[in-house]
């Protein structure tokens, strides 16, 4: 069996430790809720144009599955970056409102890279340990949940927490994953 693609979203019980700017594009009358719940740009398809016209000035795109085709024509621009909306990532959403709420609280996304390795920040050096260990927890049972169902053997083999300059700190898999289970 090929590697599978594993990807996903998980909401950080004690918050990411940094606020994202999120965009929204939905139609006209759904603007107003999207501002409302905190959105730092929001349209239809004025937005559409705006990124045409290089703005990228915000971490997630959330868009209404009404919006998609008009969309996918910005694909060239916002998947190089990494931005281009996904159901499998929460960020096509008709409930846009509680989407961009999400995505400010500590909602991540997760995807598996070529080498079979999930990158992920659950947190910052500043956090409690209690928050930590709440954010590590609830990835590792996202993880848990997107699990393929024809994999065979050990499907985490290794944990390795690390500050970004500092050095990894290795966990055992077998025991933090009986502690999510």
């Amino acid at each position: 069996m090929k590697n599978p693609s594993i990807r996903g979203t998980v909401a950080l019980p004690a918050g990411s430790g940094r606020l994202k700017k999120v965009a929204v594009i939905t139609k006209p009358d759904r603007v107003k809720e999207a501002e409302a719940a905190g959105a730092v740009a929001a349209g239809s398809a004025d937005m559409i144009e705006k990124i045409k016209g290089g703005f990228l000035g915000f971490d997630v795109l959330i868009a209404s599955p009404d919006m998609m085709p008009e969309v996918g024509k910005l694909g060239k621009i916002l998947g190089t970056k990494g931005l281009m909306p996904n159901p499998k990532s929460g960020t096509v959403t008709a409930d846009i409102g509680k989407a961009v709420k999400e995505f400010q609280g500590g909602k991540v996304e997760f995807k598996m890279d070529k080498g079979g390795v999930v990158h992920l920040g659950i947190g910052k050096v500043s956090f409690k340990p209690e928050g930590l260990h709440e954010n590590l927890t609830a990835v590792l049972s996202a993880l848990n949940q997107v699990k393929p169902s024809g994999l065979k053997g050990a499907y985490v083999r290794s944990i390795t927490i690390s500050s970004t300059m500092g050095p990894g700190i290795k966990i055992d898999p077998d025991k933090a994953l009986d502690e999510v289970q």
